[in-house]
């Protein structure tokens, strides 16, 4: 027979629009008002702060946080993951669309994106690693996040299914933390070079 600490009360699970981390639209919509009024300090500035966000989260999430959640128990392990997901729903892709488009525009308003300026070979480097990192982003993370999330709201979720899809998240989040250390070193090329 359970006792009353047994019984764990089910957790109360607000809309997914009321979990999502609205707040970071700003970074796309600062980036829109740079481009439209052609603003290259503003430009500049929403793309670094969001590339130092982006990377960061990046590499805590593959290198920190992927280690830490392999020691917690399951139930513990779902319980962190179900109020992370939706807190990334829009945080990742805003941050990771930003550089990117940011970057490019930046790229070509300095002349690097033609083929004969010194520049090109390194932007078509990171051309190649930021798309690396939005085709895992937007083909693996997202859908994954989403499965959990659908999961999740269950009455009775699949623990194992949710650690399932997480462990492949940690694990490509650790791959893109390797792609976001080789984008900083094309990045510092562009800052030197």
């Amino acid at each position: 027979m359970a006792t009353l600490t047994d019984v764990q009360p089910a957790p109360v699970m607000l809309p997914l629009h009321r979990q999502l981390a609205w707040w970071s639209l700003a970074f796309p919509a600062v980036m829109l008002v740079a481009l439209v009024r052609h603003d290259f300090f503003l430009l500049n500035w929403i793309h670094v702060l969001a590339g130092a966000l982006w990377t960061g989260a990046d590499i805590f999430m593959g290198f920190i946080f992927g280690p830490m959640m392999r020691r917690l128990d399951i139930v513990n392990r779902t319980a962190v993951i179900t109020f992370l997901v939706p807190k990334t729903l829009l945080y990742f892709p805003a941050v990771s669309l930003t550089t990117s488009t940011g970057g490019w525009f930046l790229a070509a308003w300095l002349g690097w994106t033609a083929r004969g300026n010194a520049q090109f070979p390194w932007i078509v480097g990171a051309l190649i690693l930021v798309s690396l990192m939005t085709i895992q982003g937007l083909g693996i993370f997202l859908p994954n996040s989403l499965r959990i999330w659908f999961e999740v709201r269950k009455p009775a979720p699949n623990r194992d299914l949710i650690v399932g899809l997480n462990r492949i998240n940690i694990i490509v989040a650790g791959s893109q933390g390797l792609m976001q250390v080789a984008i900083i070193v094309v990045m510092s090329h562009f800052a030197i070079g």
